[in-house]
């Protein structure tokens, strides 16, 4: 028994010694490269601004001369749904940090008639999608509430005469939402 115990102590040592080889060899390989990426896209980010109520026909050419007062724009960029029509916001990048500043004080300026919203740009954390949960309550984690089961009408109430329900009382089977 002691050595059956010995041999499999030895054997998950060596499972250890090739889990943690792997791992470093896998980020080792990724690593450098995920990290400069992330970092290069958090730094667009702090040059970037969310412009938000864009008018549907608008151009990136007109959002390019409406924030031209803030800084130099590297980028405009209008997103699109799945049949190439604007989604109605878009998102300004700029080649130096002050002049997200400066853009932050065109909030509810008008372009194309529209007040516009001007904001910061977040970076988008990954792993924190937010979800509806089971029940589809909105809350993120809320848990699953089944319904109620039926609760059969009885066939006649005692104190009334059968199919005779007061109006200040509604019926037990009544249950719209459960």
């Amino acid at each position: 028994m002691k050595k059956r115990l010995k041999e499999m102590e030895d054997e998950a040592a060596a499972l250890r010694d090739m889990q943690a080889k792997v791992e470093k060899e896998m980020g080792a390989g990724q690593d450098p490269a995920a990290a400069a990426q992330q970092a290069s896209k958090e730094e667009a980010d702090a040059r970037s601004v969310y412009v938000g109520n864009v008018d549907y026909s608008c151009t990136p050419e007109e959002v390019q001369q409406h924030f031209q007062s803030c800084g130099t724009v590297n980028r405009v960029t209008i997103l699109t749904d799945k049949f190439g029509q604007p989604k109605g916001f878009a998102y300004v990048e700029f080649l130096e940090v002050e002049a997200v500043q400066n853009a932050l004080i065109l909030n509810e300026s008008e372009l194309h008639g529209r007040p516009i919203k001007v904001a910061a740009k977040r970076t988008n954390v990954p792993g924190l999608k937010q979800h509806r949960g089971r029940g589809g309550f909105g809350a993120p984690y809320m848990p699953y509430f089944p319904r109620r089961p039926y609760m059969p009408y009885p066939s006649y109430p005692y104190p009334y005469g059968f199919g005779k329900v007061p109006r200040f009382r509604r019926p037990m089977r009544y249950r719209p939402y459960y």
